[in-house]
């Protein structure tokens, strides 16, 4: 902590929660266990994270193409939200911390769409860390529902093509509201984006670690949010004029 500067803090960081099978595994146990420990980490990171006063965290829960996993799985994972929120959603109303999900809700069933509803009305109103839970989430799902939309513009007069520009992509995104992505971390070792906001990342940085997120504690943020402040971010231009990178 005492290496962190206070002035540096992103405002927006996101996160691919991988690891939690290979948790499990390492401990012979079901994967399912791996998955309920992620979950009370990302409590515990998210908790961390509107204390240190980052504005959006943004993760990665459930993709488009995670359906295609084991039936016992998909249903855990579809479930044991429900569970938690049950039991603790008095505890989610009366913290600081606002709650978005962004994704296709199409697939979704009706007591996960309303637990979806209810906890975005109820949190709607808090001022600190918008914590966004991607479920069925893909970012290439993201681009076309925006593409979609604007071409539907088009079609109602309300829009040229010679008005679109990147302002008009962002601008019907499920991240519209969002500020830009600063920072997109990886656990588990693996080097890849999965599919993840592809349009919202194109300048922030990159920060890849071996540990699996279940591990990832409050040691391992601070780390990325270290390495993070030693970046040089150029944005495609220079630092300054005497640089020569």
């Amino acid at each position: 902590m005492k290496e962190l500067d206070q002035t540096k803090i992103p405002n927006h960081i996101a996160i691919i929660l991988d690891g939690n099978g290979r948790w499990a595994k390492k401990r012979m146990l079901p994967r399912n266990f791996g998955h309920r420990k992620g979950a009370f980490n990302l409590k515990d990171i998210a908790t961390k994270c509107n204390q240190l006063g980052i504005g959006y965290l943004t993760v990665f829960c459930f993709s488009t193409e995670n359906w295609k996993r084991p039936e016992l799985e998909v249903n855990y994972l579809m479930n044991a939200p429900m569970r938690y929120y049950k039991k603790y959603k008095q505890k989610l109303f009366d913290s600081s911390i606002r709650f978005k999900i962004i994704g296709r809700r199409d697939r979704l069933s009706a007591p996960f769409l309303k637990m979806i509803e209810e906890l975005e009305e109820q949190t709607k109103t808090h001022t600190r860390l918008t914590l966004t839970l991607c479920i069925d989430y893909g970012s290439y799902n993201e681009i076309v529902t925006a593409v979609k939309d604007i071409a539907k513009e088009i079609q109602n007069g309300k829009l040229t093509i010679d008005e679109i520009d990147e302002d008009t992509i962002t601008s019907h995104l499920f991240t519209k509201d969002y500020p830009p992505l600063d920072l997109l971390i990886r656990t588990s070792g693996e080097y890849r984006i999965s599919n993840f906001l592809l349009w919202q990342m194109a300048y922030s940085e990159l920060y890849f670690t071996d540990v699996l997120w279940p591990d990832f504690d409050e040691k391992e943020l601070i780390k990325a949010l270290i390495e993070y402040q030693h970046r040089n971010r150029r944005f495609g231009g220079l630092k300054d004029e005497n640089s020569t990178n």
